[in-house]
């Protein structure tokens, strides 16, 4: 592999990728470049508090970038089956990862949830085991008819126990991400409506139980249902993105003048950076995000249609809705159209393990773009008067 390839935008052979592919790759860096521009702003404030360096969080963001966009570089330029054919193995290694996180003093507890590994490198497998999920989704959903029950059954077992590690965490929102993703792909397969039924009616049950069973699981629905009700309390968060939203108007306060950042919106820079960017741009920038993620939805369907590789099919539906479904999720969390849960703005939000999933996802999209396009051509050879 050219070593050129690994640098950041120095990829001499994106001239010669499909069209989709091209439009994909500038889509990404640019909704990188607005994510990075907008956590500068909804950083500076806490970051200038917590450590007295405004650029705190900017500058670890860009070093997690950096690495993000060379395993970005090396996904869009390496075969998509020799890809697929370690993604197992990720799986595995993130299955476990996510069960050690609940183990006492390996893994961090933060605001009541154990998900990060304690070192220096702040690991979260639950974020990082996303795009490998679908990959895995893809692989088994894929050939779905060439496989043995005891295959097809050893896989749903070990999705499930990701879900339910996830789940034990306790991160009901990425539990819930992980498990429509699967199902979504499975139902992209074509999988009989029995199965996708049974499954889905789970899902829902299991959803309850947990939110019967964990108590700020179920405050946080009933001050969905109604924040104004307890404004100072279990409502604050969603009352404070209110606030950030309807203040932006039409065309926003302007860049950096947001003043629910200031101490008044919680985790701004993470699961509320949406309210920050929506008060600083207003509906008309707010619109633009979303005419955005519409061209990555519609760019991501067309991939999807033109390949015809089933498995690739599946690797691009997934992708697209990974990125675009968590980000609708996000927004609606922010806006008060869905419960408040703890889900990054993907390439916005502050957090390096949502970063590098976020890229590893965009170059799966990409890389299947280009191996759907560009088929290799054999030159035919004239011989005694035919073509052979």
């Amino acid at each position: 592999m050219n070593l050129r390839r690994l640098i950041p935008l120095f990829d001499n052979s994106v001239s010669e990728w499909a069209l989709e592919a091209r439009l994909l790759r500038w889509l990404t860096l640019v909704w990188l470049f607005i994510g990075l521009i907008m956590l500068f702003s909804a950083s500076y404030p806490v970051a200038d508090v917590n450590h007295d360096d405004g650029l705190y969080y900017f500058k670890r963001q860009l070093l997690w970038v950096l690495v993000a966009l060379i395993l970005f570089n090396i996904i869009v330029n390496l075969p998509l089956h020799r890809i697929l054919g370690v993604s197992h193995w990720f799986v595995f290694l993130l299955l476990v990862l996510i069960f050690v996180t609940m183990i006492p003093g390996v893994g961090k507890n933060e605001l009541g949830a154990a998900r990060r590994l304690v070192g220096p490198i702040p690991l979260q497998p639950s974020e990082l085991i996303k795009p490998f999920l679908v990959l895995q989704s893809a692989r088994l959903f894929g050939q779905w008819d060439k496989l043995s029950w005891s295959i097809r059954f050893a896989w749903l077992g070990v999705f499930g126990l990701v879900i339910l590690g996830i789940l034990a965490q306790p991160n009901l929102s990425t539990t819930a991400l992980c498990g429509m993703t699967i199902w979504l792909i499975a139902l992209a397969a074509g999988l009989p409506y029995k199965y996708l039924g049974g499954t889905a009616v789970g899902g829902v049950l299991l959803a309850l139980l947990s939110i019967s069973i964990k108590e700020y699981q179920r405050k946080r629905v009933m001050s969905f249902l109604n924040p104004w009700a307890d404004p100072t309390g279990d409502g604050y968060q969603l009352v404070q993105s209110l606030l950030a939203i309807g203040s932006g108007r039409t065309w926003g306060a302007g860049f950096g003048l947001s003043q629910q950042k200031q101490f008044y919106l919680p985790i701004q820079d993470t699961d509320f950076i949406f309210a920050v960017f929506a008060e600083e741009f207003g509906f008309v920038g707010s619109m633009v995000l979303l005419l955005m993620l519409a061209i990555f939805a519609t760019l991501g369907l067309i991939v999807a249609l033109k390949t015809t590789h089933p498995i690739h099919r599946l690797v691009a539906i997934g992708v697209t809705i990974l990125m675009v479904g968590q980000s609708l999720l996000h927004i609606g969390v922010a806006t008060g159209a869905l419960p408040t849960t703890g889900l990054p703005l993907p390439m916005f939000s502050y957090g390096g393990n949502s970063m590098i999933a976020s890229l590893i996802a965009a170059g799966l999209l990409i890389r299947v773009a280009r191996e759907s396009s560009e088929a290799e051509v054999i030159p035919l050879q004239r011989r005694r008067g035919n073509w052979l």
